[in-house]
C-alpha cells in the first residue's frame, strides 16, 4: 500500500498519519475478506456428499454477501486518501487467512469457513484503538456491521458441525 494519500488537501478531520494507519488496517480487513470470498465460492463449486444441497446454497450466499463486502472496504480506503490493493500477491501479503489447497471433504470446507469467518473479526476487531483515538466513526460502523455478519456466519457454520 502506498504510504502516501493520492489527495494531499484531504481534510477530514484525521490527520495523514492516523489515516495511513487505519488504510493499512482495512487493508488487512480487505484481503481477509476477499481471500475468505474466494475460498467460499472455490467450496461452493466443489463440495459434494450429502449435505450438497445445503451447503451449496450456503455457500453462495456467503461468498455473494462476501463480494459486496469488499466493495465497501475498499471504497472506505479509498475515501480515507489511500489506493485499495487489489491483486493476488497483495492479498497473499495482507491476509492471515491461509488458502487451503486441493478440494477438502464437506464437513472440513465447514470448519475452514469458520476459521475463515473468525478470523475476519479478529482483523476487524483489531482496528478499532486507533479509531477510537480518532473518533472514526465511519469506519467504526463499517467495521461493527462486518464484525456482526461473520459473528453470525461463524455461528451458523459451526451449528452444522454439532453432531
Amino acid at each position: 500500500m502506498s504510504s502516501k494519500p493520492q489527495v494531499s488537501s484531504l481534510n477530514i478531520g484525521i490527520d495523514e498519519t492516523s489515516r495511513a494507519k487505519i488504510a493499512e488496517g482495512l487493508s488487512r480487513l480487505l484481503a481477509d475478506t476477499y481471500t475468505l470470498y474466494l475460498k467460499t465460492h472455490n467450496f461452493h463449486w466443489n463440495v459434494t456428499g450429502p449435505m450438497f444441497q445445503t451447503l451449496h446454497l450456503m455457500f453462495e450466499t456467503q461468498y455473494t454477501e462476501l463480494a459486496l463486502a469488499v466493495d465497501l472496504i475498499a471504497e472506505r480506503i479509498r475515501a480515507l486518501g489511500y489506493p485499495a490493493p487489489g491483486t493476488y500477491s497483495e492479498y497473499a501479503q495482507l491476509s492471515s487467512i491461509a488458502e487451503t489447497p486441493g478440494v477438502p471433504k464437506a464437513k472440513e470446507m465447514i470448519r475452514l469457513l469458520v476459521e475463515g469467518q473468525e478470523a475476519v473479526v479478529r482483523t476487524a476487531r483489531s482496528i478499532f484503538p486507533i479509531l477510537e483515538e480518532v473518533n472514526d466513526e465511519p469506519t467504526a460502523d463499517l467495521l461493527t456491521q462486518r464484525m456482526q455478519v461473520h459473528e453470525k456466519t461463524a455461528w451458523m457454520l459451526r451449528s452444522l458441525l454439532e453432531e
